[in-house]
């Protein structure tokens, strides 16, 4: 499998003899000469940059390449971030543990990732299902105000809460 990187091309690398055009302000200036679209992106100190390349006559732009560099990656950068963060309890954590995952909770949500909370049972733990639906409700209404439920299983004890 071959992947290929195309290049943005700006200013003096665009061989198309004419150009769709559109101006800084986002004004479709249509069908232009090269050489004058070149000419008025150096009038207001920009870049003459393709923005989509078509079979007859490219479009282009007039923007700062530097800047739109910068927009792209970091746009990249926010797409990779995972959005699912997940917290596991048992049924008889203690309060300072709940407290600080909560707290963990609050910041998550506030940068904009999800949070799934589950609730394990082993053994004997089973017998206290109502007491970790208790936790769960408990865990609602605690991050209720900077979060909303995605969803809320009583039955395999999981919660997901997204940001409100």
């Amino acid at each position: 499998m071959i992947i290929v990187v195309q290049k943005q091309l700006i200013n003096s690398q665009i061989k198309s003899p004419q150009v769709f055009l559109i101006d800084h302000e986002n004004n479709n200036r249509g069908l232009i000469d090269t050489h004058e679209a070149l000419q008025l992106a150096q009038s207001v100190e920009l870049d003459l940059v393709i923005v989509s390349q078509s079979k007859d006559t490219p479009v282009a732009k007039i923007v700062n390449y530097g800047k739109l560099q910068y927009q792209k990656k970091k746009r990249q950068g926010q797409s990779a971030r995972p959005t699912v963060k997940e917290v596991r309890f048992r049924p008889n954590v203690g309060a300072a543990d709940y407290n600080l995952r909560i707290e963990q909770a609050l910041q998550w949500l506030s940068k904009g990732d999800s949070v799934k909370f589950a609730i394990r049972l082993r053994g004997r733990e089973n017998q206290y299902r109502e007491q970790a639906g208790q936790m769960l409700e408990r865990i609602v209404t605690d991050l209720g105000q900077v979060g909303k439920v995605q969803s809320l299983d009583k039955r395999s004890l999981i919660v997901q809460i997204m940001p409100a």
